[in-house]
């Protein structure tokens, strides 16, 4: 181990506008307690008070070269980070720990070809992801948006007009049959449903064992009277269900989004709302974030709308919390760490180079 402390930034969203750790839930203690590791804050990246414009913008802060100099890890919540600032900071930068599941803001063939491993929190939000598909198909049937606008509206008159139905005994389509998508089949199972599932990479053993049937999208979407998109934000995928994928939807039939926005061609899935080709929706994830407040699914009554945060819960927040610091501190001191997303950068010379740095002496 060199005699440099091994220094930690971390992306300034975590902040609040006082300038405090948002959430609560991350804990540097840990980093504190580490001897021979210096940790901050990126606080120009954080919220400034009665900044309204900044909450508008969140979503696309960028990392600079300028921020990682002389870093050696960085604990990430939202900014990108591209192949150009990975490419500057190469000399030193080693892990990356993204907090949260997704990583489709970082190049990670980037951080492979500069000796940078990538780190990610995979299962903290599974359960929360697949609870959150499980509340929008409840809320959905049940009819409880419009149950409850006409309860404070003092309106009993119309409870036969709001009346809703059971998800038990329906057909359940997962688009994806990854981590959160068989969480949801483990959380639906008590409800009896028919559970569809287009996943071109799923394991059929598996899919078998959790008494779901791999199906071709088209009849998974002709057939289901729920469609929850769990896929992962590919390339290929992007707009993996538009015009005619909601054409093919039963009227009856309710679709759910917590994956990412850029699967779904928004104004055709508008399009197919306003129109009946399908009866309702329930959307945490969005083709522009945040969600503009005139945009069209605002005012549709028929749509249930999170701001990409329903699966956010304080539990998922410690999870995470852990991943990151643990990520960080396993490559302070010359370990490798856990849920690591490019495993090809372990064999490169470079990165083992780096590594080798900060083993004990």
């Amino acid at each position: 181990m060199g005699t440099d402390p091994f220094r930690v930034a971390i992306s300034g969203d975590f902040l609040n506008e006082q300038g405090e750790d948002a959430y609560g839930e991350l804990p540097v203690d840990r980093l504190d307690a580490a001897p021979h590791l210096v940790w901050h804050y990126l606080r120009e990246q954080g919220p400034r008070p009665g900044d309204t414009d900044y909450w508008h913008q969140f979503y696309r802060l960028k990392m600079t070269a300028e921020q990682l100099a002389g870093v050696d890890g960085l604990i990430l919540l939202r900014p990108w980070l591209t192949r150009e600032v990975l490419e500057q900071v190469r000399d030193r930068l080693v892990v990356v720990a993204r907090s949260g599941a997704g990583y489709d803001k970082v190049d990670v063939a980037a951080c492979t070809d500069h000796d940078v491993v990538l780190t990610n929190a995979p299962l903290a939000l599974n359960h929360a992801t697949a609870s959150t598909a499980l509340l929008f198909m409840l809320a959905l049937a049940k009819r409880l948006k419009a149950q409850e606008r006409i309860t404070r509206a003092g309106r009993w008159d119309l409870q036969p007009a709001e009346m809703g139905d059971e998800i038990q005994g329906r057909v359940l389509g997962v688009v994806g049959l990854g981590h959160s998508g068989r969480e949801l089949v483990r959380l639906a199972a008590p409800f009896e449903m028919q559970v569809l599932a287009f996943s071109p990479h799923a394991d059929p053993v598996e899919a078998r064992r959790l008494g779901v049937e791999l199906v071709s999208l088209a009849r998974l979407l002709n057939e289901s009277d729920f469609v929850s998109v769990h896929a992962r934000p590919r390339p290929e995928n992007r707009h993996l269900l538009g015009a005619a994928q909601f054409a093919r939807m039963k009227p009856t039939a309710m679709f759910i989004n917590i994956s990412r926005g850029d699967l779904v061609d928004q104004p055709a899935l508008v399009h197919a709302l306003r129109t009946g080709q399908i009866a309702g929706a329930g959307l945490d994830v969005f083709a522009v974030e945040p969600l503009p407040a005139n945009d069209p699914l605002t005012e549709l009554d028929n749509v249930i709308l999170t701001p990409h945060w329903n699966a956010s819960t304080r539990d998922v927040w410690r999870a995470t919390g852990d991943n990151v610091t643990r990520s960080v501190l396993a490559v302070s001191r010359g370990e490798l760490p856990a849920h690591i997303v490019n495993p090809e950068v372990l064999g490169r010379p470079g990165f083992q180079r780096k590594l080798e740095r900060w083993k004990p002496v």
